[in-house]
Formats: C-alpha cells, sequence, structure tokens
C-alpha cells in the first residue's frame, strides 16, 4: 500500500494477496517478513521452471503450426502439378 497524497492507494496485487491470506497481507504490510522464504524460493524457482516449459511448449505448437502449412502447400503444388501433366 502506498500514499498519494492524503489517500492510501490499494493495488490489484494486494487485493489479491489479502483475499488469499489476510493474515499475510496483514504481515507484509507490517514489514514482518515470512517465516518459510525457503518454502516461498522454492516455489519461486518451480513457478519459473514452469514458465519456461510453457514457452517451449507455444514455440514448439508455432513451429508444428508452420510445418503442417507447409507440408500442405507442398500437397497442393505436388497435385496440381500431377493434374497439368
Amino acid at each position: 500500500m502506498r500514499e498519494s497524497g492524503k489517500q492510501k492507494v490499494i493495488n490489484a496485487s494486494e487485493i489479491g494477496n489479502y483475499l488469499y491470506c489476510r493474515r499475510s497481507w496483514w504481515y507484509a504490510l507490517q514489514g514482518i517478513p515470512s517465516e518459510n522464504q525457503q518454502s516461498l524460493a522454492d516455489g519461486k524457482v518451480a513457478h519459473q521452471k514452469i514458465g519456461r516449459q510453457i514457452r517451449q511448449v507455444k514455440l514448439i505448437r508455432r513451429v508444428l503450426l508452420v510445418l503442417l502449412i507447409l507440408l500442405i502447400a507442398a500437397l497442393g503444388i505436388y497435385i496440381l502439378q500431377g493434374a497439368a501433366r
């Protein structure tokens, strides 16, 4: 939470944190660090790994789509050349 003039501004992330765990949100607001730093670090690493895997899958899907389009185009050209004979 930050202050803008005389008003306190709450962002969407803070609302999400509050809804997920009110006590955790309150501790963060008080500046009290979490006691399970290792679990948080492990979770961050796991999320980064999942993110990389998702990006790889998306890239593979795009490559396969391009290959499929090229295959269909080549097949179409082959058929048209055979019909022209």
